[in-house]
């Protein structure tokens, strides 16, 4: 499980049905199902992946396919970025940066 911190004032964007909304935007409303408070999706080669809010952030978890072809690898980090990006309010690039400062 990977905590991502979210952008401040970002977390209310995700309350309510926001986190759900956001997951359904991105990898299609006939893939999101709720289970004991948490959201999961199965999609390419995410199987699956996890998440639900946190105090401290959004919670982030994943398994992942290791015998998927690359354009199905491709495809399922564009989404699992994009997904990331709406989610937390913070682009790949400054996750990166956020997560080396805090190492």
């Amino acid at each position: 499980m990977r905590l991502q911190p979210i952008k401040r004032g970002h977390k209310k964007n995700l309350e309510g049905d926001g986190l759900k909304r956001i997951l359904e935007e991105v990898f299609g409303a006939d893939k999101v199902v709720e289970v004991d408070g948490r959201y999961e999706v199965t999609y390419g080669a995410l199987n699956p992946l996890r998440t639900w809010l946190e105090d401290k952030g959004l919670a982030v978890e994943t398994v992942m396919k290791k015998d998927v072809s690359d354009d199905v690898a491709a495809d399922t980090i564009k989404k699992y970025n994009t997904f990331l990006d709406k989610a937390t309010g913070y682009t790949a690039k400054e996750r990166i940066k956020r997560a080396r400062k805090g190492a």
